[in-house]
């Protein structure tokens, strides 16, 4: 067992368990956009980061073990700014007309934005328009994504297809149909899963 401070309050929780999960366990929540059990731990959206005590960097709590004697803040100044600017550079380069997105009221991005009581964005807008065949059974509106990598994960992890890939880096990172096919030259199996995540 492994024994750890967390917003205060003393925890005592199983090893290799997660600081998100030893979080969660104990009923303090930690916002996460990318973050999917043994399906997408990869830390790609960096929401879930937590201040450590006696380290400078912040570190991200989906795929850090906690660690005997750790002393975690999950919510401290430092903490919020940091979620801020990752969430507004987010929301830069995401088609923000919430009203009208079938997702919205059960977003988790719209949700994290209100927490952080996020009304305008500070960063030049440069969302990403990638064309796509209407005709085709799956929808797939780029214009939404967030990068956070779910699709990419679910389909070749559950799915065992691969049909999505990462294209770019940094912000132009762009999720698109594996070596540069159309969806309709891919293997999908249309089964939604990339949407549903």
């Amino acid at each position: 067992m492994v024994n750890l401070t967390i917003d205060g309050r003393k925890i005592t929780v199983k090893e290799n368990t997660t600081i998100m999960e030893a979080a969660a366990q104990n009923g303090i929540p930690i916002p996460k956009l990318c973050y999917l059990k043994g399906i997408n731990e990869i830390a790609a959206c960096r929401v879930c980061v937590v201040e450590l005590e006696g380290k400078e960097k912040l570190i991200t709590s989906c795929n850090n073990v906690a660690k005997e004697g750790m002393v975690i803040h999950t919510n401290s100044p430092k903490v919020r700014r940091h979620r801020r600017t990752t969430v507004e550079l987010i929301l830069s380069q995401h088609d923000c007309e919430c009203v009208t997105c079938s997702r919205s009221g059960n977003c988790s991005l719209q949700t994290v934005a209100n927490d952080l009581n996020i009304i305008e964005i500070p960063f030049k807008m440069e969302i990403e328009r990638q064309p796509w065949n209407k005709e085709f059974p799956l929808i797939r509106d780029s214009s939404k994504c967030i990068k956070c990598m779910r699709c990419v994960q679910v389909c070749e992890k559950v799915q065992s297809l691969g049909v999505w890939d990462v294209e770019g880096t940094g912000s132009r990172t762009t999720i698109n149909v594996a070596g540069h096919r159309t969806i309709e030259e891919a293997s999908c199996a249309l089964c939604g899963q990339c949407i549903t995540h």
